[in-house]
């Protein structure tokens, strides 16, 4: 079979199976792992030849390898350095010796038992960090344990993928070249790291004067592939030199533009590498096998659930968080593939050793979004002090709420959070504010800021901070998902309070408003004004004709912003601009039209005004749905030009 055809059958399956499986909320990765399974030689032989792209798909190895080294950064280790070099050592060094002893019991050699164990002992970075970003966990205790750790594991990689392909050698053999490829990769460090920054950087600064997108990313390409076409010349492997050309230029001023025009290519030959991994999968043998494939999962998500629940415990975490950490960390990851990947193409291990274990860890992959989404109910069921401590979080929140009333429930802490928390404070507006980064609370309370440890996003904890009592709750924080998450609770506790949600994109404006939002703030947008305002000044536009636009922009955006109460000191203004959107409070008495009639029974639309919120007995709803019942008492609040007023109002009133 030509390349061309095998790689356009690749592709077209990798289409199908990731809009699949990202409708169904799972990793693309298992998607391309399935497509592989299918199309492999070992199912309906759609590619029989896994050599035909064996080498473009390396090249995803490679590139995976770069943005580790992006994101390798000494200061955060530094910062990490207990639980990165303390909890991450531990985890991995004693997976794989536990995985190293089982498999010599079983009658395999040593080298193989080590070669498996370091493939079982990887955790799935792309997965797991994706997870703690869409639950808010990452600053959470356990959060920054499984980061720590997983970061450990993709250092680990880099010498696992040395020592690997030294297995297959005799003893003295192995001895020497692996003597042979540390002394090489120690000199070569030495050599790029000590000069490679200074040249680099220079060497980008020039390219980037070509002002060419095309000419940086061809430039990315070739630093990235020539540094690990240098280390592949003495012997070592592309991926530690992609990885130290990722390490080089994180210490420049290009590291986030690079880390954007490589992520293409990175996903893309990722997408393909993890399809030739799935290829390798004999499904006919691995259910003839089907009980050694269970019995290696459940030993698997076993060992590594007691492993890291101990490690974690010796330093220092509760019971729950330990148990957090390793039901989080329990599965395998991509970089087990990778390795077992190498292990089948080293003859290290036999295959019909490899096989089975290539299915435990696939199925440990998938399993691994349910573990995390079940994880807390089995940390509540089994921990006992989870509840006491659970509860004391929750008493800590509500005591500090209990001294406010309509108040601001503030979630999340970051830079938004803390700035909106002084426009309240300077406007006399109390405010409770929620976050899950114990450092962060710990100044900011210490510093007398009304701030609490608490995830926004569970129920039990927004009643402790008085949702039902409070004035408005602002999401300061921008993840949809956790937005809408919160907005659920809140519409079952406080249906009728106002939420307003920041975003990133306008994009999302929609979306929000119909899952409760009163408001929704785009970050897009916001910039955009303050950019326009700007330039028009500098420009020459009059600063007060520049505000006006700026305001009726704003009005036409957000609904809360739109239209004013009239007074007679606006009577000038308005003359000027009479078709200018206002306000008019109407207040229902008994006999008037309106009440006993839903809002879509009264029609209001057609006379060019609109109900923006109904106050009712002291509660204000914004936004009322068409199936609002009018009641006695009702203050119902419109927005339209004065004329579109006046028959609005007569419509409640007389109908």
């Amino acid at each position: 079979m030509q390349t061309l055809p095998i790689i356009l059958t690749l592709l077209g399956a990798s289409v199908v199976s990731v809009i699949l499986f990202r409708r169904l909320n799972l990793p693309p990765l298992l998607g391309y792992l399935l497509v592989g399974a299918l199309i492999g030689p070992h199912a309906f032989n759609l590619v029989a030849d896994v050599a035909d792209v064996r080498h473009l798909a390396e090249f995803g190895i490679v590139f995976l390898m770069f943005s580790i080294g992006l994101e390798f950064s000494l200061p955060k280790l530094f910062a990490m350095k207990r639980i990165v070099f303390g909890l991450g050592a531990v985890q991995v060094l004693a997976t794989l010796l536990a995985v190293a002893g089982i498999a010599m019991l079983a009658g395999l050699s040593w080298q193989a038992g080590v070669s498996i164990g370091g493939a079982l002992a990887m955790s799935s970075t792309a997965v797991l960090t994706k997870l703690l970003g869409e639950r808010l966990e990452l600053d959470a205790p356990h959060g920054r344990e499984v980061i720590g750790v997983l970061l450990f594991q993709d250092l680990a990689v880099v010498p696992l993928l040395i020592l690997i392909p030294s297995f297959s050698q005799t003893p003295e053999t192995m001895a020497w070249l692996m003597g042979i490829a540390v002394f090489k990769a120690t000199a070569l460090l030495l050599v790029v790291l000590h000069y490679g920054k200074n040249v680099l950087s220079r060497w980008f600064v020039v390219v980037a004067r070509g002002k060419s997108a095309e000419l940086f990313v061809l430039n990315v390409l070739m630093v990235t592939l020539g540094l690990g076409y240098l280390t592949e010349l003495a012997g070592l492997s592309m991926a530690l030199g992609a990885f130290v050309a990722g390490m080089l230029i994180s210490e420049t001023e290009f590291k986030h533009q690079v880390e954007e025009d490589i992520k293409p290519f990175r996903d893309v030959l990722m997408g393909l590498f993890f399809v030739t991994v799935g290829m390798m999968l004999d499904l006919p043998l691995v259910f003839s096998k089907l009980p050694l494939v269970a019995a290696l999962l459940a030993g698997l998500l076993t060992v590594k659930f007691a492993v890291v629940l101990g490690a974690s415990r010796s330093f220092g975490a509760t019971p729950g968080g330990a148990m957090r950490s390793g039901l989080w960390l329990c599965a395998g990851g991509e970089f087990g593939l990778v390795l077992l990947a190498l292990i089948r193409q080293s003859d290290v291990a036999p295959q019909p050793v490899v096989q089975p274990v290539l299915a435990a860890l696939v199925l440990s992959l998938l399993l691994a979004p349910f573990i995390v989404h079940y994880s807390e109910r089995l940390v509540l069921r089994f921990a006992a002090s989870e509840w006491l401590l659970r509860s004391m979080q929750l008493t800590k929140v509500a005591a500090k709420a209990m001294r406010t009333e309509k108040h601001a429930v503030i979630c999340g802490f970051g830079r938004n959070g803390q700035q909106l928390a002084r426009f309240m404070a300077h406007e006399g507006v109390s405010f409770l504010a929620l976050d899950l980064d114990p450092d962060r609370v710990s100044e900011a309370a210490a510093a007398g800021e009304n701030v609490v440890y608490g995830d926004a996003a569970r129920r039990e904890t927004l009643v402790a901070a008085g949702v039902t009592r409070a004035s408005v709750l602002v999401i300061s924080f921008a993840d949809n998902r956790a937005a809408e998450r919160i907005m659920r609770h809140v519409r079952e506790l406080a249906p009728a309070l106002p939420i307003v949600v920041r975003t990133i994109d306008e994009k999302d404006f929609d979306v929000l408003l119909r899952a409760g939002a009163a408001e929704v703030v785009p970050e897009t947008l916001e910039s955009a004004m303050m950019l326009a305002s700007h330039a028009l000044i500098h420009a020459g536009v009059p600063i007060n004709r520049v505000l006006k636009r700026i305001r009726q922009t704003r009005e036409a955006r957000y609904r809360t912003l739109r239209g004013f109460f009239h007074g007679d000191s606006d009577l000038d203004e308005n003359e000027r601009d009479s078709e200018e959107p206002r306000l008019r409070s109407v207040s229902l008495v008994d006999g008037a039209y309106a009440v006993g009639r839903t809002l879509s029974e009264l029609a209001i639309g057609p006379t060019g005004a609109e109900v923006t919120a109904i106050r009712r007995r002291d509660v204000r709803m914004q936004e009322p749905s068409g199936e609002t019942r009018f009641e006695v008492g009702d203050v119902v609040v419109l927005l339209g030009v004065p004329e579109a007023l006046a028959l609005a109002e007569e419509k409640l009133l007389k109908g």
